[in-house]
């Protein structure tokens, strides 16, 4: 936990170089919450580094990563704070949560008069929750004598993407290069698209954590680039696809990426969606035929992926296609990514066990085994799919029941629950995509941010230190 914060407060400091540069507004909020963090972790790691229990036990990783996430989103508020950007905790907590679990919902009414070193911290913040900073962590925890493999399994929970390496060490080294590099490759091809180096920056940092935060009051609408659409829209797909499938992509092992049906099925997903909603607006009148295909495919990508960046306001097009990108809120991308929402993986077995029922039906004694990627499929992970998708659709629920009860009206109440807990950002009603969160009541941004976590963190991890079997003694 101590590694951790220190790392937090490493993050912040990089922050300083633009504070100062752009006039540095914000340099002593941002130096003085570096320090602060720093101290804290050091101070922290120094009280507890002689009782380290070398062992993670996989308990501990859960505990670990449900904690380590609140106590991140509890110091990154400091920046917000300090500076006098966000005075009130409730949004400095709910906009910092928002940057770590990469949901993008913001509470920010004026973006663009917010000072560049904090802005910069917004987007690093999705930027570090995108790939999760405790598989950072699992690469160095090691060098302490401390195993990092619950933490990996506590961070991505459910179907877990083949490891491409043995050690989970040199795993989550490879994860970060890829993560590092698409950053890097984006921020070139958006500065070559006319973007400055500061909005390069942020854009490729929360494009890369299917985050959304925008530097810009109208995100990225306000450069009306059909050059700068198509970049983020190319890498907003990458950063929705599972990370060992770009590995395996990168070293040349097409044949692989393209045999793997979740790949097959997130491409043919896309494209299907993007031309229906395309041809939508086409034949609606709104936009020419090229322009119905730019910003459907972009507000397609956007929503399947988690990411949130708009360049129109999917809600003014028909009721169908509203409909539509409600239901999209759900689907999400594909495990082993940066994206939110129930995965790509968890539908395709669904339907492929539906179907096997039909045929249990007709043949009661047949054994018909359900095959993934020409694989068994273990009935047990089955059960915990079907376990999976009751629980979110549960939580999305009962979130949904609790905001209409604080007042909010039933299509902004459902399309919180249900961007929150996808990680998306913007939903339906008054927190539409040209809308924001400021105006939520006090406790529902409190809902909203548990949605956001549980999200994030894929529900059973957060959910299970609320069982009696996690404390029980065994």
């Amino acid at each position: 936990m101590s590694l951790l914060i220190v790392l937090n407060g490493i993050f912040m400091m990089f922050c300083l170089p633009f504070s100062w540069y752009f006039g540095g507004q914000d340099f002593m909020a941002l130096l003085g919450s570096s320090f602060i963090v720093i101290t804290l972790g050091t101070v922290m790691w120094l009280l507890t580094r002689k009782s380290i229990n070398r062992e993670l036990s996989k308990r501990g990783g859960y505990l670990v990563v449900t904690i380590g996430w609140v106590v991140m989103s509890l110091i990154g508020t400091l920046p917000y704070m300090l500076s006098g950007e966000i005075l009130n905790f409730t949004d400095a907590f709910f906009e910092t949560l928002s940057g770590f679990s990469t949901t993008g919902a913001t509470i920010l009414e004026d973006i663009e008069s917010v000072g560049k070193g904090v802005l910069l911290w917004r987007s690093m913040s999705q930027w570090i929750g995108g790939m999760g900073i405790i598989v950072l962590t699992v690469a160095i925890l090691p060098i302490l004598g401390i195993g990092g493999m619950q933490l990996f399994v506590a961070e991505a929970p459910g179907i877990t993407p083949d490891k491409f390496q043995p050690r989970i060490k040199e795993t989550a080294k490879r994860l970060w290069i890829i993560y590092v590099g698409f950053t890097g490759l984006e921020l070139i091809f958006l500065m070559m698209g006319g973007m400055t180096f500061f909005d390069a920056l942020n854009h490729s940092l929360t494009t890369m954590a299917t985050g959304g935060f925008s530097i810009k009051n109208t995100s990225i609408a306000y450069y009306d680039s059909a050059y700068i659409d198509f970049i983020i829209i190319i890498f907003m797909f990458l950063a929705g696809t599972n990370f060992t499938m770009l590995y395996f992509g990168l070293h040349g092992k097409l044949k692989k990426v393209f045999e793997n049906q979740e790949f097959r099925s997130y491409g043919i997903s896309c494209l299907a969606i993007s031309v229906f909603c395309a041809l939508g607006i086409w034949m609606n009148g709104d936009e020419n035929l090229m322009d119905s295909f730019r910003y459907g495919i972009f507000q397609v990508i956007s929503v399947i992926t988690t990411t949130g960046f708009i360049t129109q306001d999917y809600t003014a097009w028909t009721p169908l296609l509203t409909m539509l990108f409600f239901f999209l809120m759900f689907l999400g991308a594909s495990a082993g990514s940066t994206a939110g929402g129930i995965k790509i993986i968890r539908h395709l077995i669904l339907v492929k066990n539906s179907f096997l029922e039909f045929n249990r039906q007709i043949h009661p004694s047949a054994v018909l085994p359900l095959r993934l990627n020409g694989k068994g499929v273990n009935g047990e992970i089955t059960f915990q799919i079907l376990a999976f998708v009751m629980l979110y659709l549960t939580v999305f629920a009962l979130g949904s029941l609790v905001m209409a009860l604080l007042g909010v009206d039933l299509v902004t109440a459902m399309g919180a629950a249900a961007t929150c807990l996808g990680n998306v950002g913007p939903g339906m009603g008054s927190v539409g995509p040209i809308a924001n969160y400021a105006y939520m009541p006090t406790m529902g941004k409190w809902i909203l941010s548990l949605l956001m976590l549980l999200g994030r963190l894929e529900l059973f991890t957060v959910l299970i230190l609320f069982t009696p079997f996690f404390w029980r003694k065994t």
